[in-house]
């Protein structure tokens, strides 16, 4: 099957005459601006991508896809019946109850406010990666009592004694904030305590550092503790109410209709947040992030499509007489139109064709070589991640530019008389 014409006259203008190798090489200017220009929009966006899922992975290992808590009052009471009833809910996988408090902790050589959370040693490893982010110890710990020597307090003098202390789980650099490890003991005070004459008195208790954990993300590592639900319902004086309910789902994704559905099963006096409303400033500031970078981005391109209309432009003034033969042979405008903008789409496809792959080696080539100290940037790798529709994205944008840096050459020519072309000739 033939080609139509106006595809093989296109073809034969891209390429220049002995005698003038200008529009060749613009052609290739073009098309190289149209190449740069789609490997550095596919570069940055797929590092965008990357960032925001490993800093979402890190929220999710450490946060549970939903809590549910009471509407009207601070604590949730009869509890265990309410995790039965979410657990009908349709995807969800877990649930477990959580105390949430901010308290002060203390030792020799530090002092720290940070928020400490109650916790189920057995469920909680179902609903949150801690379990796995521990680096020294294990959750199980929680569950017993840790034994430390301490200087018995009616004798000060006297020799240390072994002694069974609650434990707690703290976030690696919290530890070496406080100058702790496993085995050492830290103080915890809540502002909440007995009411004396004094007023309101602070309440302490010792704890044992029985496991530090590791997320990655340091606003966790460095403000975070767990202690048993148990104990931490005597140190809040909270008898047997909770704070809320952890939740976790099959879909992070559709996390948010999860927590309607969960909301419908429960009635108006619970509520449910999923991880996306909790975080929502973050992937908000993430989402702008990447769409201006993008934005800025495409202004390469947008570059690159002057070259389009220069290297038209020049075709059309060289092939005045060519295109005045073709419309005296019965061309109409729009084939000639047609011509130059197809072109033009060459040049853009070409640019694409070569760019896609180029931004993808571009990506490797940064995964594979460009490496960091875990120890001070909290990644080893810089994360990347490319996805499908970002790729089309990319791609569309660069050829809709493309076309429209066509418009007016096509135009020009489209407009040019055989008359006024041929009079000299």
């Amino acid at each position: 099957m033939a080609l139509p014409y106006e595809i093989f006259v296109g073809l034969r203008y891209l390429r220049a005459k002995r005698r003038n190798r200008t529009i060749s090489l613009n052609t290739f200017v073009s098309i190289a601006g149209i190449t740069l220009g789609v490997a550095a929009l596919i570069g940055t966006v797929g590092i965008m991508t990357g960032f925001k899922e490993d800093i979402q992975g890190k929220i999710l290992g450490t946060t549970a896809h939903i809590i549910v808590q009471e509407r009207m009052k601070e604590n949730m009471t009869d509890y265990e019946p309410v995790i039965e009833k979410v657990k009908t809910v349709p995807a969800v996988a877990a649930a477990t109850p959580f105390v949430l408090r901010q308290v002060l902790l203390t030792t020799q050589s530090g002092v720290q406010g940070i928020v400490l959370r109650g916790i189920d040693p057995r469920r909680e490893a179902q609903v949150t990666e801690l379990a796995k982010n521990i680096s020294a110890g294990q959750l199980t710990d929680l569950l017993t009592p840790m034994k430390v020597k301490q200087v018995p307090v009616d004798d000060p003098q006297g020799e240390p004694q072994p002694v069974e202390k609650p434990g707690i789980i703290l976030g690696k650099e919290l530890a070496l904030r406080l100058g702790v490890f496993v085995g050492d003991t830290v103080n915890v005070v809540s502002p909440v305590g007995p009411i004396s004459a004094m007023g309101m008195v602070p309440k302490i208790r010792t704890f044992a550092v029985v496991a530090l954990f590791h997320s990655g993300m340091y606003e966790y590592d460095s403000s975070l503790g767990y202690i048993e639900l148990g104990e931490a319902q005597k140190f809040f004086n909270m008898d047997r109410s909770v704070t809320g309910i952890e939740v976790k789902v099959t879909d992070v994704f559709r996390a948010g209709e999860i927590a309607r559905d969960i909301e419908h099963e429960l009635g108006f006096s619970h509520g449910a947040r999923d991880w996306m409303q909790m975080n929502r400033n973050l992937f908000s500031a993430l989402k702008l992030e990447k769409t201006m970078m993008f934005l800025l981005l495409v202004l390469i391109t947008i570059v690159a499509s002057f070259n389009i209309v220069s290297t038209l432009t020049m075709i059309v003034t060289e092939k005045q007489k060519e295109i005045a033969i073709l419309k005296a042979m019965g061309a109409t405008k729009r084939s000639i139109r047609r011509i130059f903008m197809l072109n033009g789409l060459i040049i853009g496809f070409s640019g694409t064709a070569i760019g896609i792959p180029l931004g993808y080696a571009f990506l490797w080539l940064i995964q594979t070589f460009w490496t960091f100290d875990p120890t001070v940037y909290y990644i080893s790798k810089i994360p990347v991640h490319i996805l499908a529709e970002d790729v089309l994205l990319v791609a569309g944008s660069a050829i809709l530019i493309s076309f429209a840096a066509t418009v007016y050459p096509a135009s020009q020519a489209a407009k040019l008389e055989p008359v006024a072309a041929l009079r000299y000739e």
